[in-house]
C-alpha cells in the first residue's frame, strides 16, 4: 500500500507511531505551531489525535478510518489534523484527558479531540467507528456535525472552549499551602485500597483489571509499618494470581499490559516496558515478605524478557511490544495474541508425551481455553495459564514433584523455540527516559536481590547511556531513537531517572550514580519546582504550545512524577548533606494533601512518601571494598530483608572517590576498623557502634525492628 501513497508530514518524524501513519491519505501534522498557523489561516477547528505504537484500538481505527481515502477526504477539507504520540509528549495527553473527562466522557486511546485554533479543546471522543456501531456515532457522522456546529454556532463552539480551558485551569491550580498529611493519610488509603480488594482472584475491583504496581508498592510499605496480615496476603494473593494467569507470558516471562477478565485469564497482549519494571520491583519486595518460591522466579523471568528482548544494543531499554502480530497460519492478516496463542494439535506434536502433562498444568484445551472473547479472536486456540499446582500434576501423573518441575520447564523450551520462528509483533524501538529510569532501578534491585552480574551490568550500561546520550548542558531529553535525542523531559523523566539512580548506588556503590541523581534533582528543582503552590509542575513551561502546566494527581500505571519526586527527596535528604530537600518533600506532600485526605487510593505513592516523612530515618552504612567477601556477606543481609524506609549505603572504593561528593561528609567518613569490613547503623546521622559481621548486623537489625524507638 505504501508504494501507491505519497508519505505525509510524518515520514520526518521519529516516533514509531507517527511514522505509521505517515502513508495515510490524512494530510497529517506532527504538534508545532505551523498546525496552529494553518488552522487560523483556513479559520477551521482541529482535530487532533493521540495514540501510541501498541495501541489495538490505534490500530483499528487507522485501518477503519485514516487508511479510508473518503474519510481522509472530510478531514483534510474540514480541519487541520495533528497526530501525537502520548509517549513522547504524555504533557499533551494529559492536558486533553482532562478535558475529555471533564466533558463526561470515559478515557482511552486513540483520543480524538477538536480544538480551536488556539488549542482550546471544545469537543472530543476515543475510537470512533467507520459508521455508526457498537452504540457510537460513525465518524464521518461526527466530523459533519462538528463542521455544521463550527459554521454556525461559532460563538458556542468559542465559549464552551474557554469555560473547558477554565477547568483546566483550576485543576492546574488546585491544592498549595495546609498541613502536610499525617498518619490518619496511611489509614485511609489502606481502607480505600482493600474496599476494593478481590478476595478471590486477586486484584482490585472487577473485570478489566490491571495490574497498578503503586498499590503493592504501597500495601507492602503498610504491611511494614504496622505488621498486618492483610495488607500482604492482599499482595502475595494478587501478584500469585497474575504470575498464574494468562496476563503473565507463561513461555518467554513478562506481563502483558491487563487483563480483560476478573480472573487474570485473557490478557491484552501488549507489553509495556513500565510495567515490566514496577512489577518486577513488585516481585521482589514480596520475595523479602513471602517464601513462595514463584515470586522470585517471575522476577528474575521477567527481568530476562526485558534483557533478551526489549534491550538496544548500547544499553537502553525499548518501550513496548504491540499486542498484534501477523497470524502463522494467515501472515498476510494480524491478530491480537497471535504470536503467544496455541491450538491443542501445535502443542501435542511439539510436545509428544510431554504433551498430556504440559496440557493439564497449562489448561490447554481442544477447542480452545478463552472464557471471554467477545471478538472471537482466540476461537479453538488456547492462552496459557497455570490451572493446577505442581503437587496436583505430579499426582496426577505419579511423578516426582521435581520430574514435573523438570518436564514442565523443558517443554516449555521446546515451545519458546517454536514460538520463536513465529511472526514477532511490533516493537516500539524508541527509548524514553522515565521508563528507562524505571527499568535501571528494576535490574539494579533485581542483582541486589536475586544476585547476578549481568542484571546489575545491564543496569549501569542503560544509566550510563540515558546520562551519556540524553543528558547535557543542564538538559535532560525525553526520546531517543535512530540516534537523535529529542523533547525536553518532564518531571517523571527526572523523577524515574533519579529513583532508577539511586537504587543503582544503593546496590553498586559507585558514588557516580549518587552524585548524577544529586545534580538532576538540582536541574528538576530549577525547571519544575512551583515556588508559590509548591510541589513540582509536570512540564518545564518551555513549550508554549502546551495549553496548561498541569500536575498529575493520580498514581496509574505509572506513577506521578510528584510522587516518585517526594520519595527521591527523602531519599537523597537521608544521604547527602541537604536537609532543605527534606523541608521541599514535605512541602510536596503538603501541596497533595487535599487530594489524599478526600481520596487517598488515587495517590497510593504520595501516601508512601508520607509514611517514609514519618518513619525515624535510618541509614545503614557498610564499608569496604566491593570484592571483600565479609562486606558482600554484610550487603547480603540488607538485600535479604525488606527495609523500604533504610537508606543504604556501600561505601566501596568508587563511592569514596570525588564521584562521591554528594555523600554527606559524616557517612562518607565512616571507615573500615583496622582493615575490616565495618558495617553502621545510623539513625539522623548518629551511628550505632560499628559491626564487623554480617551476625552481628543481623541482630542489631533484628533488635531495631522489635523496638524501632
Amino acid at each position: 500500500m505504501h508504494a501507491e501513497r505519497k508519505p505525509n508530514r510524518l515520514i520526518h518524524e521519529k516516533s514509531p507511531y507517527l511514522l505509521q501513519h505517515a502513508y495515510n491519505p490524512v494530510d497529517w501534522y506532527p504538534w508545532g505551531e505551523e498546525a496552529f498557523e494553518r488552522a487560523r489561516d483556513r479559520n477551521v477547528p482541529v482535530f487532533l489525535s493521540i495514540g501510541y505504537s501498541t495501541c489495538h484500538w490505534c490500530h483499528v481505527m487507522e485501518r477503519e478510518s485514516f487508511e479510508n481515502d473518503s474519510i481522509a477526504a472530510i478531514l483534510n477539507r474540514n480541519f487541520v489534523c495533528i497526530k501525537v504520540d502520548r509517549e513522547e509528549r504524555p504533557d499533551l495527553d494529559r492536558v486533553y484527558m482532562t478535558a475529555l473527562q471533564a466533558m463526561g466522557q470515559n478515557g482511552g486511546w486513540p483520543m480524538s479531540m477538536f480544538l480551536t485554533p488556539e488549542r482550546r479543546p471544545f469537543y472530543g471522543g476515543t475510537y470512533f467507528p467507520p459508521e455508526s456501531r457498537y452504540g457510537r456515532a460513525g465518524f464521518p457522522d461526527v466530523l459533519g456535525r462538528i463542521r455544521t456546529i463550527w459554521e454556525t454556532e461559532r460563538p458556542k463552539v468559542d465559549e464552551s472552549a474557554r469555560g473547558i480551558t477554565t477547568f483546566l485551569e483550576d485543576v492546574a491550580s488546585a491544592g498549595g499551602g495546609g498541613d502536610v498529611p499525617g498518619a490518619e493519610v496511611i489509614e485511609a488509603t489502606f481502607h480505600q485500597i482493600s474496599s476494593t480488594y478481590d478476595p478471590v482472584h486477586g486484584g482490585f475491583g472487577a473485570g478489566p483489571k490491571f495490574p497498578r504496581p503503586v498499590v503493592f508498592n504501597f500495601l507492602l510499605r503498610y504491611y511494614a509499618r504496622t505488621g498486618g496480615d492483610a495488607p500482604l496476603a492482599m499482595v502475595t494473593h494478587s501478584l500469585l494470581r497474575m504470575a498464574s494467569g494468562g496476563m503473565y507470558d507463561q513461555i518467554g516471562g513478562g506481563f502483558h499490559r491487563y487483563a480483560v477478565d476478573a480472573e487474570w485469564r485473557v490478557p491484552h497482549f501488549e507489553k509495556m516496558l513500565y510495567d515490566q519494571a514496577q512489577l518486577v520491583q513488585a516481585y521482589l519486595d514480596a520475595s523479602l515478605c513471602s517464601p513462595d518460591p514463584l515470586f522470585p522466579t517471575v522476577a528474575r523471568e521477567t527481568l530476562d524478557y526485558v534483557l533478551r528482548d526489549m534491550t538496544d544494543a548500547e544499553g537502553g531499554f525499548y518501550s513496548a511490544e504491540d499486542a498484534d502480530s501477523p497470524r502463522p497460519e494467515l501472515p498476510e492478516e494480524s491478530g491480537e495474541g497471535a504470536f503467544y496463542v496455541w491450538t491443542r494439535k501445535e502443542i501435542d506434536d511439539a510436545l509428544a508425551g510431554d504433551a498430556p502433562l504440559f496440557n493439564e498444568y497449562f489448561g490447554v484445551e481442544e477447542g480452545g481455553n478463552a472464557p471471554f472473547d467477545p471478538q472471537h479472536e482466540f476461537t479453538g486456540r488456547n492462552i496459557l495459564y497455570r490451572c493446577s499446582s505442581l503437587d496436583a500434576a505430579a499426582h496426577m501423573f505419579g511423578i516426582s514433584r521435581e520430574e514435573t518441575l523438570s518436564r514442565l520447564t523443558g517443554a516449555k523450551a521446546k515451545l519458546f523455540d517454536l514460538r520463536a520462528k513465529r511472526p514477532r509483533p511490533l516493537r516500539d524501538d524508541k527509548i524514553l527516559t522515565s521508563w528507562n529510569g524505571l527499568m535501571i532501578g528494576a535490574c539494579a534491585r533485581g542483582a541486589r536481590v536475586l544476585g547476578g552480574e549481568r542484571y546489575l551490568v545491564a543496569a549501569t550500561r542503560a544509566a550510563e547511556f540515558v546520562t551519556g546520550k540524553m543528558w547535557g548542558n543542564g538538559t535532560l531529553l525525553r526520546r531517543y531513537r535512530q540516534g537523535e535525542s529529542r523533547i525536553d523531559a518532564h518531571l517523571d523523566d527526572y523523577a524515574f531517572l533519579v529513583s532508577g539512580l539511586l537504587d543503582l548506588f544503593e546496590t553498586s556503590g559507585d558514588g557516580r550514580w549518587l552524585e548524577r541523581a544529586a545534580l538532576l534533582t538540582e536541574e528538576q528543582i530549577l525547571i519544575f519546582h512551583d515556588s508559590r503552590g509548591k510541589g513540582f509542575f509536570d512540564t518545564s513551561g518551555r513549550d508554549s504550545t502546551v495549553l496548561v502546566r498541569m500536575k498529575e494527581q493520580y498514581d496509574g500505571a505509572e506513577p506521578a512524577g510528584n510522587s516518585v519526586a517526594a520519595l527521591n527527596l527523602l531519599r537523597l535528604s537521608r544521604m547527602t548533606d541537604r536537609p532543605e530537600w527534606e523541608s521541599m518533600a514535605a512541602e510536596t506532600l503538603a501541596n497533595f494533601g487535599g487530594t489524599l485526605r478526600a481520596q487517598p487510593g488515587v495517590l497510593p505513592l504520595m501516601a508512601a512518601g508520607v509514611d517514609f516523612l514519618l518513619t525515624p530515618p535510618r541509614q545503614v552504612v557498610i564499608a569496604g571494598a566491593a570484592d571483600d567477601p565479609r562486606a558482600a556477606a554484610m550487603r547480603g543481609i540488607l538485600s535479604g530483608r525488606y527495609l523500604p524506609t533504610t537508606v543504604t549505603i556501600p561505601l566501596d572504593s568508587g563511592a569514596r572517590g570525588d564521584a562521591a561528593r554528594a555523600l554527606n561528609p559524616f557517612l562518607r567518613n565512616l571507615s573500615l576498623i583496622d582493615g575490616n569490613p565495618a558495617a553502621y547503623v545510623c539513625r539522623r546521622f548518629v551511628c550505632d557502634l560499628p559491626l564487623l559481621s554480617a551476625e552481628s548486623l543481623a541482630l542489631l537489625l533484628d533488635e531495631k525492628d522489635r523496638n524501632p524507638a
